[in-house]
């Protein structure tokens, strides 16, 4: 079966239109409409049905959904395992919260390659949207994230968490930092949640950012109040750069490991999941 007959049904199965598919696909619509009579052969059933409402698909174009979406993936990743074959057995594709990067990524690839030396790895440093979108489009193998979508095709589990501490350029206690001096931190839906319920005179600042990075490019420049990552709050404040906050509870963020359902218990997933989990109990 042709790999280009499932991907014209998937985009079937969303557009719900032979026109969209054929424009978002680059085709004409006689030839979507043949990729689909050809896969319809194969399977000996219709898959959908036209009529003056659009097209919709029919009980057996509702029951193959969940299996092209498998053998798309399947594929994506064969593809990709014979494009990149050489010394190395296996590789994988891996996806790492941009605020992890700059204290996990090092030590953690480290490890990779120390416990499996047979797999070749890409990193790929970015935000918990595009990496769920990017797992269940089966354009990588694995992602360490904040904020979970539960999209159907994915499994998530809570491997450990980070703290994040209020640090100042100019106050020592809570009750003096300033709204207009705060540098609101939104790291996660979830981090900004426990945020607006500690401290909501805090929640309305008039300069935010979702990356550690880039707040502490801000506490630098401008000066002010804000929450980072615990590593970074003790590197500026040996630098005398920022005081803690001392009576400011650290805010916990939850960190994701998810993969595809199919490969939840793979032994190298589970393996490459593991070595993170551990250095975040360090």
């Amino acid at each position: 079966m042709q790999i280009e007959l499932i991907e014209t049904y998937l985009d079937l199965m969303e557009s719900r239109s032979f026109n969209r598919t054929a424009e978002r696909l680059n085709l004409t619509q006689s030839t979507v409409s043949h990729r689909m009579k050809a896969l319809e052969a194969v399977l000996g059933r219709p898959l959908f049905a036209r009529n003056k409402g659009g097209t919709q698909p029919t009980a057996a174009g509702l029951r193959f959904h969940d299996h092209a979406k498998a053998i798309q993936h399947q594929w994506r990743e064969a593809a990709r395992a014979v494009e990149s074959a050489g010394a190395y057995e296996r590789s994988m594709r891996i996806g790492l919260q941009h605020d992890l990067a700059a204290h996990y990524a090092g030590d953690w690839l480290a490890a990779i390659r120390k416990e499996l030396p047979g797999t070749s790895i890409y990193l790929e440093i970015d935000y918990s949207k595009q990496m769920n979108g990017d797992l269940a489009a089966g354009d990588l193998d694995l992602a360490i994230l904040y904020t979970p979508h539960h999209l159907p095709d994915l499994h998530y589990e809570r491997i450990g968490e980070v703290n994040y501490e209020l640090v100042s350029s100019k106050v020592t206690t809570l009750a003096d930092v300033r709204p207009e001096d705060y540098i609101q931190a939104v790291y996660s839906p979830a981090f900004d949640r426990l945020h607006r319920q500690a401290l909501p005179h805090l929640s309305t600042a008039p300069i935010a950012s979702g990356e550690t990075t880039a707040i502490i490019a801000l506490l630098t420049k401008l000066g002010g109040s804000a929450f980072v990552m615990a590593p970074d709050a003790r590197r500026l404040t040996r630098t005398g750069a920022v005081s803690r906050v001392q009576d400011a509870e650290p805010i916990p963020q939850t960190v994701h490991a998810a993969v595809n359902v199919r490969t939840r218990h793979a032994h190298q997933h589970r393996r490459i999941i593991g070595l993170l989990q551990a250095l975040l109990k360090d």
